[in-house]
């Protein structure tokens, strides 16, 4: 009985060693998985480090984009525009088709080139635009008689013609209109000094509108392949008919295989920099 029960107390020890073996080799897997999850943590660690790298550096870029987005600037000059007074029985007046025929008459000019209203169509559209209230276009006046007129891009200017009319004759005989504000008014329509290429920036592009250039342009893919480093000038035709004859022009473009007014040309050119550079 007693061989019996060592047996039996001999096999029970056996398999109580036979029961350890295997936690063994659980803590050996636990060990390889601890270590396989801190391997995996040390790599996405670095793969957040490159991520965050890599978006740093993009923002970084498009910010430095944005940086030099906001110092670009259009500038348009109206040339050839029709600005002249006059003197009537009502006293001095804004010389137009519509209310002086007599008076064109008997100097035996043409009537379709006295059209102010023009001019006043085109700064209507000019400064109402964003690409205005964003502070990124520059508007100039030239006139048929050779006076060049500087216009600050926060002149609101009145919305009729006989308002605007009023204002150009004042303009002309004093030289300057300055805002209402008492403390720190600033002239916001002046005669500057000739020729506007003294006013322009160094090293801007000058390019002029045509509808007689032969073969029009896409204007969207035109300003988009601009260096972004350069201001343009764009020259626009403020008259009924007739074409830009102008030296300081670069290169004629036309983007259009119809004959666009003054008014349609500058709205295109601004809603075309407003789509480049995002401007809502």
């Amino acid at each position: 009985m007693s061989g019996v029960k060592d047996k039996h107390s001999f096999k029970g020890k056996r398999n109580k060693k036979s029961n350890k073996k295997p936690s063994n080799e659980k803590s050996k897997y636990n060990l390889n998985e601890k270590s396989n999850y801190n391997s995996n943590e040390k790599s996405n660690e670095t793969l957040n480090e490159k991520s965050n790298e890599t978006l740093n550096e993009t923002s970084n870029e498009t910010l430095n984009e944005k940086s030099t987005r906001s110092n670009e600037k259009v500038i348009i000059v109206l040339e050839n525009c029709c600005l002249e007074t006059v003197k009537t029985k009502r006293g001095f007046e804004l010389l137009n088709c519509d209310d002086h025929q007599k008076i064109l008459k008997k100097s035996q000019k043409d009537m379709s080139q006295y059209r102010p209203d023009i001019v006043h169509q085109c700064l209507l559209t000019l400064l109402d635009s964003p690409l205005n209230k964003a502070g990124r276009l520059k508007v100039y006046i030239h006139t048929a008689k050779n006076v060049l007129i500087e216009i600050d891009s926060r002149t609101r200017i009145p919305r009729t013609f006989k308002r605007f009319a009023g204002l150009m004759v004042q303009l002309l005989h004093e030289l300057k209109i300055q805002s209402v504000q008492k403390e720190g008014s600033k002239a916001l329509l002046k005669v500057i000094k000739n020729p506007i290429t003294n006013h322009l920036p160094p090293g801007c592009l000058k390019i002029g509108t045509s509808s007689h250039v032969p073969t029009p342009v896409s204007l969207i893919d035109f300003v988009s392949m601009l260096p972004s480093d350069k201001p343009v000038v764009w020259a626009v035709g403020g008259f009924a008919k007739g074409k830009i004859n102008v030296d300081w022009v670069e290169k004629e473009i036309s983007f259009s295989h119809y004959p666009l007014s003054a008014s349609v040309a500058c709205g295109k050119i601004c809603n075309t920099f407003e789509q480049v550079w995002d401007i809502l």
